[in-house]
């Protein structure tokens, strides 16, 4: 498994984020800070997967459980099922969601969330060559996880790995998308 340290944030009611311009719709306030971290490891076929997993730190106006049910509707408005099924973007009406990889940076963007984060070269390298990326939109919050924290392999395995984060999440495989030259 590959992973970086670092996650990238984005809190649409912080005064430094583009869309703070207006007043935080009351869904994206109960959401709180949305944090994405990437990681690549063997997939069932034996070949590396990119994943990148969006969640919140539970920092939201009305606290954990509010924004656990904020995500769920968020996962809802924009057609992503929650419970276990995978979504395949590649065949489905595609989700108002994107992933761009450049650079050594993948940038995740879709309603209530746009985030980059730096990914390393496994993950690329696996994006690259399945041309998708497995998303997970976790509804259960991770607070340990800040954004710049350190986050080891076991606590990564731990949370990616739990039954009940898997069950209440939106499991999505996003097409990739590059710049053209």
């Amino acid at each position: 498994m590959s992973q970086t340290n670092t996650a990238a944030v984005s809190s649409p009611s912080s005064p430094s984020s583009p869309s703070s311009q207006s007043s935080p719709s009351p869904l994206q306030s109960r959401l709180g800070t949305l944090v994405v971290i990437p990681w690549a490891g063997a997939d069932e076929d034996g070949e590396d997967m990119p994943f990148l997993m969006a969640y919140s730190l539970g920092d939201g106006v009305d606290g954990p459980e509010a924004g656990q049910e904020a995500v769920r509707t968020v996962a809802g408005e924009i057609g992503l099922p929650v419970g276990g099924e995978i979504l395949d973007a590649s065949y489905e009406p595609r989700p108002d969601v994107r992933v761009l990889v450049e650079g050594g940076k993948a940038v995740l963007s879709m309603p209530y969330l746009k985030a980059t984060c730096p990914v390393p070269e496994q993950w690329t390298a696996a994006a690259r060559a399945r041309e998708t990326v497995y998303l997970i939109l976790a509804s259960r919050p991770w607070p340990e996880a800040q954004p710049g924290a350190q986050v080891t392999e076991e606590g990564l395995r731990a949370f990616a790995g739990d039954e009940e984060v898997l069950r209440t999440a939106a499991h999505v495989l996003v097409p990739v998308s590059t710049v053209r030259r």
